[in-house]
């Protein structure tokens, strides 16, 4: 049946009393794509684009926007100022609402979240992100892992091995008392994940005594789909065991290659390429309170990183879900 034929179709079932004319739309606005539907922009961590955005961050944020991309998550301040950025963002015609800020001490041009948190949220409302997300779990004081040759971020791994629940505990209270510090601020905290912190500890898991210790109020979560697939959970299971507490989503999608793992590794693909089920997910995770979706891959790439976003905004901008 053609769409006009449809239409007529349903609303002579209104007119008949069979269904209402606000059922009638309903059942057509649920054929439109995801996002469309649900009035939210396609978003992008910028760091899916590698070092683009440092030798040139106007060209790159202008192909960004020129894609279709209006909105983008911040990963560092790639040596430029808060102004600097914002007037790069304003120019591109795309919006920072989100950045990741990491769980270290920082510098006198770049704080992070051991620095005084007025000078991170002053930066934040220059730039124009609501949201100060720690990009990963820093290592506690107590726990001495040292990395092995060639090992790297992956040492972060034993880390997570080696804690016990009174530590995730304890970073469960940081985290309330950055989020406090930086609602105060007007701003909201969270954390993105990897699979590391789908370790075991006793029944549960290292995520799952952070997103019951933490306050819904303080803190909210950034779910990387593709790291909890990659750690071997579904992540419409994750989305429905913590309703609400999942504010932003990394779209973010594996191949079937990807063999179940605690180790920081996965086989990367553009979304819409590998084995993640987004018609699925995406509903999972709006139902569940995710309102700011951003697109990440991880390396290595089989196009150009820039192709690849093109590939991954084309498959979700047109997605029924």
């Amino acid at each position: 049946m053609s769409e006009p034929s449809r239409r007529l179709f349903l609303q002579a079932l209104g007119a008949a009393g069979i269904v209402s004319p606000m059922t009638a739309g309903c059942a057509t606005a649920q054929e439109g794509p995801f996002f469309a539907r649900q009035s939210l922009p396609v978003g992008i961590q910028l760091y899916t684009l590698g070092d683009l955005t440092v030798k040139d961050l106007d060209g790159t944020l202008k192909e960004v926007s020129r894609i279709g991309y209006k909105s983008v998550e911040l990963a560092g301040y790639i040596g430029k100022t808060p102004a600097q950025l914002r007037t790069a963002f304003d120019a591109a015609g795309v919006k920072c609402t989100s950045a990741h800020v990491g769980m270290a001490k920082g510098t006198a041009t770049e704080p992070k979240l051991l620095d005084d948190l007025g000078r991170v949220a002053a930066d934040m409302h220059v730039i124009g992100a609501t949201h100060v997300i720690c990009p990963a779990m820093a290592q506690p004081d107590d726990v001495t892992i040292t990395p092995n040759p060639a090992e790297g971020f992956r040492a972060i791994t034993r880390v997570a091995q080696a804690m016990t629940a009174d530590h995730w505990k304890r970073m469960a209270g940081q985290f309330n008392e950055i989020g406090r510090k930086l609602k105060a601020e007007g701003l909201t905290y969270g954390y993105h994940n990897h699979n590391f912190e789908f370790v075991k500890v006793g029944a549960t898991t290292g995520l799952d005594i952070l997103i019951k210790e933490t306050d819904p109020s303080l803190v909210t979560f950034e779910l990387d789909v593709g790291w909890v697939a990659a750690a071997g959970v579904d992540p419409v299971e994750q989305f429905a065991r913590h309703p609400g507490r999942y504010g932003l989503m990394h779209v973010k999608d594996i191949k079937a290659s990807t063999t179940p793992n605690l180790d920081v590794r996965m086989d990367p693909t553009e979304v819409g390429s590998g084995r993640l089920d987004w018609a699925k997910i995406l509903p999972a995770a709006y139902k569940a309170g995710v309102r700011k979706y951003f697109v990440e891959q991880e390396a290595p790439f089989e196009r150009t990183r820039l192709e690849a976003a093109a590939v991954c905004y084309n498959f979700l901008s047109t997605l029924k879900a």
